[in-house]
């Protein structure tokens, strides 16, 4: 479990095909090896993987994920080159501050963004939807967007289909990729776990 607080910017060091299993290598300046257990989960750019080696590096930390085809054709991870750059965060332990909410690293659906618009200092984000994931999202409420807790704006719906805006400020705007994304980019999504919640037990609510 995470928050969606990213604590660093990794790094696509290296990719490799093994048997229909892509094993990807990822550099962090700001993690250790003593910060990471081998088996443990790290929150790769809104998605949850294993890690399955590890070591030291030059400037910091390295380890081994590895994505089989359905994560690679449901994220942006099918899409990742070396040296592209991922948000990290390591997972939540109990005691830890939620500056967040609470995040799966389980991608429910990727979007497009359809503009990026400068708003004085800081950006805002319009995201077109896929399928159904609309009825998730409320004003106020919470998104999580290649792995950054982000809360939703606006929400609406144009000829294409239902979509929603974030204001970034400028600290999330350099620390994070969403600093690099443009018009046309997928982006992985997960929707706030209450709200899912909340449709099913509509859905199941006496007639």
């Amino acid at each position: 479990m995470f928050t969606g607080l990213v604590t660093d910017m990794g790094r696509v060091g290296a990719i490799e095909e093994r048997n229909g299993i892509r094993r990807i290598s990822i550099r962090s300046r700001n993690y250790r090896p003593e910060h990471i257990q081998l088996g443990a989960s790290i929150q790769h750019s809104g998605v949850c993987l294993t890690v399955v080696d590890l070591g030291p590096d030059d400037e910091g930390a390295w380890w081994d994920i590895e994505a089989i085809p359905e994560t690679l054709s449901r994220t942006t991870i099918g899409a990742w080159k070396v040296d592209d750059f991922v948000n990290l965060e390591l997972s939540l332990k109990i005691g830890d501050e939620l500056g967040g909410h609470l995040v799966y690293g389980h991608v429910d659906g990727l979007g497009t963004v359809k503009s990026v618009t400068p708003d004085g200092d800081s950006r805002r984000i319009r995201v077109a939807l896929p399928g159904d994931l609309g009825r998730y999202l409320a004003e106020k409420g919470s998104i999580c967007l290649d792995g950054v807790s982000l809360t939703v704006s606006a929400v609406g719906r144009d000829a294409e289909g239902d979509w929603f805006e974030v204001a970034i400020i400028p600290h999330t705007w350099q620390v994070t990729t969403l600093g690099q994304l443009k018009a046309g980019d997928e982006v992985n999504l997960e929707v706030d776990m209450l709200a899912r919640y909340v449709a099913r037990m509509l859905e199941w609510r006496p007639k």
